[in-house]
């Protein structure tokens, strides 16, 4: 169900997005609105991630073990370096699942 729901709300954000940002599509909006926009997909997506990563069953997760945090933190870094989209997925997957097998 969780997976179901982050992959259903990333679709709406990303449609959402698309929409009114492709510069092909011309729907003339406000530059204020055109700001706002750029900004609803990591504020939505924060809203989604972070109950996954502190939370488990209606506990606080704890930080030693949380492969979760560990994973938040180094798509952070490595989106900052590189600030490719397809890489940072890429590398953030393949650190987690790594991490997760090794916790």
């Amino acid at each position: 169900m969780t997976w179901f729901f982050v992959i259903g709300l990333a679709c709406v954000t990303f449609f959402n997005r698309y929409l009114f940002l492709e510069p092909k599509i011309r729907i003339n909006l406000p530059s204020f609105v055109i700001r706002m926009l750029k900004h609803a997909a990591p504020c939505l997506m924060i809203s989604i991630c972070m109950p996954l990563i502190f939370f488990e069953e209606g506990g606080f997760k704890g930080l030693a073990q949380n492969s979760y945090l560990y994973g938040a933190i180094f798509t952070l870094c490595i989106t900052l370096i590189t600030r490719r989209l397809l890489v940072s997925i890429l590398c953030s997957l393949l650190f987690f699942y790594v991490l997760n097998a090794l916790l």
